[in-house]
């Protein structure tokens, strides 16, 4: 527990609906905070070079392939460790009883693949050099074989709630803080779209030339617990534009591919696919109307990418297969209806959604059926591989229909430069990844979403107020942020002249922990709460209202959810909406809880009403900020 006494202060300010409406993408992203000057944002992103189609090449590459190397090219794979090619004994061994073979470089041997993704998990992002000295060793070993061809390098890299890589590359706020940012900022999409440039043009300086984002679904459920933040919100409309502002620049700014996702959409579901089957209950009439909006946006804009859904859409296929493996969907709505003929990707099928219905040995046969071309992540690649090729030797699967598939694939790594310069400078890297102004950016960029949805007057604290006590959830740190987010909270207010205490109380904090807690407060002038789920977690609920009964004015910071504002116990003073608890989106709460920076973001989500969700609390739109 730190505890670390500072003085200062500065005048409080009165609460007032925003009405701040920004002329100017410039104004939007880079006007100065209250208490200091700020860098100023980057000039706009210049576009990124562009690498002309050449059919004619890509069949003949493909003719010079075997049926074997052909299948290889159509899955993108994991593997562990932060080398392709000299992993460390763990990693080795790990590779061995995961994919089969010890190294990465000998996977990508062994199949001929297509690509690979990175994980933090599986030990392959240590620091921004190595991971673009790994970039260079996976595609030395692609441009090795007999029919040489570089590998899409790819992540899952949405920023927010879903990260990957972390300091010293540049964290961002997540898509639905971009979207409350973009109602405060008068609906213009131009953060969304310098997010999405200032994170393709750090990937490719890494070597990776695939995002797996932004998210297309359109968060109309609040107890949804796959999607929620990741959205950047509950309007078709708005979520189309900050799609195709994404999309444009991740592809025209960053040089890397886009994959919206998850096709036909994700967003009213209370299932996670990751662990259940999710059923989507849209009429055709409610599809159209709704989730389909950002998907027809995001084609006409060119994305490079389309993911799936592992989930059912019975208005869509009757069959109650997930859309993954569903012909009607993939090849009837998504390449027939909607026109798209760039490249359909599954989502990850180690996940549950896409397993229950078939085995491991069908699926990726049912998918590339359906009209797939990319399979992401199977359980057994091995298994999957061989499923595929004996398909294709019984007729199940033609020649003709692996061809197309691998010919979009090798289109996409062509647009994407990778046939012409495979290779980045891993001297460079430090050059590109996480500057100064890259940092400033993504600050006023978290700062513009934080929302201040409740307040009585209590916000912007005083630093000559007394002493603060920081306590709540600390949900899993993304990955190299310094974590957890209390403990970043508490730093922050410190740096801004704050007597703070800390206290991590942990979801469904029991009896003790809310007792000490208690006694702790009451030393306390104010209490600033993390909070996270509050729907589901009613211990938390039991904690706030029994700091509230100590008389001392407790604040509540939502670290993912808006949606805590509808389950917060009478008397909580004021509700800062954060999206997300990556350092710079909690750094950033902790400005606006200061009045360093003002509050500008509005809901994207409407939040209801906890004992009648028919009726909304706080509609799309609210926002306060200080006067």
């Amino acid at each position: 527990m730190a505890q670390e006494t500072t003085s200062g202060g500065r005048p409080r300010r009165r609460t007032v609906l925003a009405a701040g409406v920004f002329g100017t993408a410039a104004g939007a992203l880079g006007a100065g905070t209250a208490r200091a000057a700020r860098p100023a944002h980057p000039a706009p992103a210049r576009a990124a070079r562009a690498f002309p189609p050449d059919p004619l090449a890509d069949r003949r590459l493909l003719s010079r392939m075997t049926p074997e190397e052909k299948v290889g090219q159509l899955f993108v794979m994991r593997f562990h460790g932060d080398s392709a090619t000299a992993p460390s004994a763990a990693d080795a061994q790990a590779n061995r009883e995961d994919i089969g073979v010890a190294t990465a470089a000998g996977m990508i041997a062994r199949y001929h693949l297509g690509g690979v993704i990175y994980f933090g998990w599986a030990g392959n992002i240590r620091s921004p050099r190595q991971v673009a000295a790994l970039s260079n060793e996976v595609q030395r070993a692609g441009l090795g074989l007999r029919v040489p061809v570089p590998l899409l390098v790819s992540i899952d890299q949405e920023h927010g709630a879903v990260q990957r890589i972390g300091p010293p590359a540049t964290q961002l706020p997540g898509a639905m803080s971009l979207g409350a940012a973009s109602l405060g900022a008068g609906g213009t999409s131009a953060g969304a779209r310098a997010a999405a440039a200032l994170a393709g043009r750090e990937l490719a300086a890494l070597g990776v030339r695939q995002d797996w984002a932004p998210d297309a679904d359109v968060n109309v459920n609040p107890a949804n617990p796959v999607i929620g933040v990741r959205s950047f919100g509950a309007d078709p409309e708005a979520v189309a534009r900050l799609v195709v502002a994404q999309v444009r620049g991740y592809q025209e700014d960053g040089g890397i591919s886009a994959a919206v996702k998850h096709f036909p959409g994700h967003g009213d579901t209370a299932t996670d696919s990751h662990v259940g089957f999710p059923t989507i209950s849209h009429s055709r009439a409610q599809w159209d109307t709704l989730d389909a909006p950002p998907f027809r946006a995001a084609i006409a804009a060119g994305t490079d990418v389309v993911m799936t859904g592992h989930l059912a859409f019975p208005a869509l296929d009757p069959t109650g297969d997930p859309a993954t493996l569903s012909h009607p969907v993939v090849t009837g709505v998504l390449r027939g209806e909607l026109g798209y003929d760039g490249v359909v990707t599954t989502d990850s099928l180690r996940m549950e959604g896409v397993r229950t219905k078939y085995g491991d040995d069908r699926v990726p046969v049912l998918a590339l059926r359906a009209g797939v071309d990319l399979l992401l992540d199977p359980p057994d690649l091995g298994l999957a591989h061989r499923s595929v090729l004996a398909a294709l030797r019984s007729g199940e699967l033609t020649e003709e229909r692996i061809d197309a598939s691998v010919l979009r694939v090798l289109a996409l790594k062509r647009r994407r430069g990778l046939l012409a310069e495979p290779y980045v400078d891993e001297a460079a890297v430090a050059r590109s990844v996480g500057t100064p102004a890259h940092r400033a950016l993504a600050d006023r960029l978290a700062e513009r979403g934080t929302t201040l949805v409740v307040n009585d007057g209590t916000l912007p604290l005083r630093a000559d107020g007394g002493h603060l006590l920081v306590l709540g959830v600390d949900p899993a740190s993304a990955s190299g942020s310094d974590g957890p987010a209390t403990r970043v909270l508490a730093r922050a207010l410190q740096e801004e002249g704050f007597r703070v205490t800390r206290r991590a109380t942990g979801p469904a904090p029991e009896a003790a922990t809310r007792d000490a807690a208690v006694a702790a407060a009451r030393r306390a002038h104010t209490v600033v709460v993390a909070t996270y789920g509050l729907d589901t977690d009613p211990a938390q609920r039991t904690l706030l209202a029994s700091l509230v009964a100590t008389g001392v004015p407790v604040v509540a910071v939502a670290l993912r959810n808006p949606y805590d504002a509808a389950h917060l116990p009478d008397g909580v003073r004021a509700l800062l909406a954060a999206y997300g608890w990556s350092d710079v989106e909690v750094r950033a709460a902790a400005r606006v809880l200061t009045g360093r920076a003002r509050p500008h973001g509005r809901l994207p989500v409407p939040v209801t009403r906890a004992d009648a969700p028919e009726r909304t609390l706080y509609p799309v739109g609210r926002g306060l900020s200080y006067a």
